[in-house]
């Protein structure tokens, strides 16, 4: 390749994108697809993980690269004139939740990340201006942990609330295409760019080597899926409530979502029944249904105990963790939050299965991965008051590496005691909290 990205030259562009859309907030933008050169592409590229499992043109990264700008340059060609053929996604399915449930993803091919990618860096702009703050999933510069801090200071300001758990059943399956592009065409009106969505949107998927065409739905796994969801539950429920429920309740009312999870908090019981009345008829306006045994109301105050299955629950779970009201040590009612027993179990069998595909590997190898494994789970769920279940987990993990280590042959021979000298050669690394809560730790 014998130029580089250039950055700047590119959030320049994004500015001048952005500058439009907040002059011009109830205008469609014509012209976005001249911004996408060779440039623009390069720092697509640059953005896409290369170590992600290849889709159904089974391209690498290391193959694409051989002769990269070669590569982009025909991809913008394509792109540009039409030509560009959007592959079938291929579709995968993984443990979900408790591990009785898979959720299906789907793998792109390489480039349609790259040109997913590209699609995206011209959208961003125009919809982070219409987007509310209290959306933070899939964002720039916003978090889990942000929308999580943001639910614990409500909570807590509020001396408790009446919570709305909202369960949106298959959303991304269920998600409808006719409203979808009515949607986009609100503030996009670019030929190339919509044409490219359009072919995404048909794209179908390929499973056990069979092709399925859908009919709804974005595809999961693909760069664009999230911003896509994103504007249609902005339209679904973002801006309703910000515009249309909040004005009217009697006390306080907040929103927080991150992709298709969501939690709305009330000050008084009466304002969470009612909103909780209208959300189904809501969500079939735009052709969604909420899922009748997971979205409920919470009654989540530090004076409520729970005491028969008959009385509204007292806790909630959000983004993997469960809230929960309990006592600090001046003895003051706190929120706090813990890993969700299905997350936890997910974790550990995650750690389980690696032990075991990996048990005859060096005990250099082994450590390297499990320290890999270990530092991404402190990195999410390494909030303050969870550490009883980061310690918990750090022992599941020891654990499990010595059942799996005394299984590299018929007999055994890896007593504790033993274990124990090998971890101080072998240590992995303890229980800490997340970067973001270090920095907010230092005095």
């Amino acid at each position: 390749m014998t130029g580089r990205p250039r950055p700047s030259t590119i959030s320049t562009k994004q500015e001048r994108i952005a500058q439009l859309a907040q002059q011009m907030p109830e205008t469609a933008l014509t012209s976005l697809s001249h911004h996408i050169d060779l440039d623009w592409l390069q720092e697509a590229y640059r953005l896409t993980p290369k170590d992600k499992a290849p889709g159904v043109d089974g391209q690498t990264a290391r193959d694409y690269e051989k002769d990269l700008q070669r590569n982009l340059l025909d991809l913008l060609d394509r792109a540009k004139s039409g030509r560009y053929f959007a592959p079938p996604v291929l579709r995968v399915h993984i443990l979900k939740g408790s591990g009785t449930e898979t959720r299906p993803i789907g793998m792109p091919t390489l480039e349609d990340k790259v040109l997913q990618r590209a699609v995206v860096m011209a959208l961003e702009p125009i919809y982070e201006h219409d987007f509310v703050d209290d959306s933070y999933g899939f964002r720039p510069g916003r978090s889990a942990h942000q929308a999580l801090e943001a639910i614990w200071k409500t909570t807590m300001s509020m001396g408790g609330a009446w919570i709305v758990e909202l369960d949106i059943r298959k959303f991304f399956d269920e998600l409808d295409r006719a409203t979808l592009r009515e949607l986009l065409h609100k503030r996009v009106r670019d030929g190339v760019i919509l044409r490219l969505i359009g072919k995404w949107l048909n794209a179908g998927v390929m499973e056990d080597g069979v092709f399925q065409r859908t009919d709804r739905g974005t595809p999961q796994g693909g760069v664009i899926s999230p911003l896509l969801a994103n504007l249609y539950l902005h339209e679904a429920l973002d801006s309703w409530f910000e515009t249309d429920v909040r004005p009217r309740m009697r006390g306080r009312a907040r929103l927080i979502r991150y992709a298709d999870d969501a939690v709305l908090m009330f000050e008084h019981e009466a304002d969470a029944r009612r909103v909780l009345e209208v959300l189904p008829k809501r969500f079939e306006r735009f052709g969604l249904r909420l899922h009748p045994e997971k979205t409920r109301l919470v009654a989540f105050h530090p004076s409520r105990q729970q005491r028969d299955d008959d009385e509204p629950p007292t806790h909630f779970d959000f983004l993997g963790f469960r809230h929960f009201w309990s006592r600090s040590r001046r003895n003051q009612p706190v929120v706090k939050r813990k890993t969700m027993s299905s997350r936890f179990s997910r974790a550990v069998r995650s750690i389980r299965d690696y032990c075991r595909w990996h048990r005859h590997e060096p005990l250099a190898t082994q450590l390297a991965g499990l320290s890999q494994r270990l530092r991404g789970h402190y990195q999410y769920y390494g909030i303050p008051g969870n550490a009883r279940a980061l310690a918990r987990f750090f022992e599941q993990v020891r654990r499990v590496w010595r059942y799996w280590l005394n299984r590299r042959s018929q007999q055994r021979h890896m007593p504790w005691k033993r274990f124990v000298l090998l971890l101080r050669h072998y240590c992995l690394p303890p229980p800490l909290l997340a970067p973001a809560y270090r920095r907010v730790a230092k005095p």
